[in-house]
């Protein structure tokens, strides 16, 4: 393995800054304990500032910190304290659409004629893209929705709160590359690429994964290379592996790729107590270029998805683990559920799905809270997107039980990310 290619050998930790640690200077205090874990990245869930309509992905402002976290100094002193401890930071970057308070849609919904007008997607009928796929379809009626102020519609494919970005405009990609180059500059070692899939519209077909789209994170990609190069882009997008092995490239786009499809597999495999299940998984995802690599999991801050399966398999999965249906997200083609809720707290079993992860190859990620066992917040019958079940404070008293317990399942899966790295390391 070329010993360049750090993100080969990294066990990442994923977290919101507050539910973890309150704010910036909290994590700092923090980083001891993720020490004793093992991991040496952190992967931060969205702390730019937001209305906070989707948690922090509908981005308000690009170049700030949200108000409550602290501010860039602290940031930045986050960042050094991490580099100091051996840990690498990536950050979420919303590439496919802001918030409706970002001041580019503000001026674009007001003024018929500014130049930020074609940053956004426009139609007077709504009626376009009829085919995109929509994400939220549980939670919205279109992709498109209305703005009062010209008389028309511009498209949304997530929450109507997030208009999405106009990739066909030459402007939108200096914008982003300049937001990169900020990051960056900040000593981020990470772009979590959210949505990648979605960046093109194009009519008559789902609108994604197409190939204008992988050519802008290929122009990204060559972005960065030229002036941050050992700064990586890591790709969230769904679907079965001959789609999302494409945003690897020849080795000339994204970095590192999220494997949905081997995430869902584990949770089957499990199920049917077969792990030959996982084979064909495993054998598909094995050919990719060099200096790239997997990011595997078994659980983040969205749903279990089992969009990659089958119909009959994605059925037989949710009645397994909610049978209720009272987690259900997407209309039954995910379940959003923390481990601790998925094996009704037994530690045995919340090890063996972390063994299974451990024995793959790839980069794993542990879900904050993943590592102590940690469940879903109470039911809230008002609530509309489960998702935020999953999303709940840290549970500090917990992890302090655990870490001074040696047969704990913080310990085990402790000594579990030490395996990984030392292995990768030889």
């Amino acid at each position: 393995m070329a010993k360049e290619f750090w993100w080969k050998n990294i066990v990442i930790y994923e977290v919101y800054v507050d539910k973890f640690a309150g704010d910036f200077k909290g994590l700092v205090r923090r980083l001891d304990y993720l020490k004793k874990l093992g991991v040496n990245c952190i992967w931060l869930l969205p702390h730019f500032p937001s209305p906070m309509v989707d948690d922090g992905y509908d981005v308000s402002d690009y170049y700030n910190v949200r108000k409550e976290l602290g501010t860039l100094d602290d940031f930045r002193d986050f960042v050094a304290e991490a580099h100091r401890g051996g840990i690498k930071i990536i950050i979420d970057l919303v590439l496919n659409h802001v918030s409706v308070e970002h001041s580019w849609f503000k001026e674009a919904s007001s003024l018929p004629d500014s130049p930020k007008r074609d940053y956004f997607l426009w139609s007077k009928t709504g009626e376009e893209l009829q085919a995109a796929y929509n994400p939220f379809s549980h939670m919205t009626m279109s992709n498109w929705a209305y703005n009062p102020k010209t008389d028309d519609y511009y498209f949304s494919r997530f929450f109507h709160q997030q208009a999405d970005l106009n990739w066909d405009n030459q402007e939108v990609f200096k914008e982003i590359t300049g937001i990169i180059d900020f990051w960056a500059k900040l000593g981020v070692d990470g772009f979590r690429l959210d949505a990648a899939a979605h960046l093109i519209k194009r009519e008559g077909s789902d609108s994604m994964h197409l190939p204008e789209t992988h050519n802008i994170l290929k122009r990204i990609r060559k972005h960065v290379d030229g002036n941050h190069p050992d700064v990586i882009m890591l790709a969230e997008a769904s679907g079965p592996v001959e789609k999302i092995r494409p945003y690897f490239g020849n080795g000339d786009e994204c970095h590192m790729v999220f494997n949905f499809p081997l995430m869902s597999s584990i949770y089957l495999a499990i199920k049917r107590n077969d792990m030959s299940v996982l084979e064909n998984i495993v054998k598909a995802s094995l050919d990719i270029p060099e200096n790239c690599q997997w990011a595997t999991f078994i659980n983040n801050h969205d749903e279990i998805t089992f969009t990659p399966l089958g119909e009959s398999e994605r059925e037989e999965m949710v009645a397994w683990l909610d049978p209720e249906n009272t987690y259900s997200f997407r209309s039954g083609r995910g379940v959003s559920l923390r481990l601790g809720n998925v094996f009704k707290g037994d530690k045995d079993e919340i090890l063996n799905i972390f063994k299974t992860l451990f024995g793959l190859s790839g980069s794993p990620v542990i879900y904050y809270g993943s590592e102590i066992g940690m469940k879903n917040l109470k039911q809230n019958w008002e609530l509309s997107d489960s998702r935020r079940y999953l999303r709940g404070d840290f549970d500090w008293k917990e992890a302090e039980i655990q870490v001074n317990d040696p047969e704990s399942i913080f310990n085990n899966i402790a000594k579990m990310v030490r395996e990984k790295l030392n292995l990768a390391d030889h």
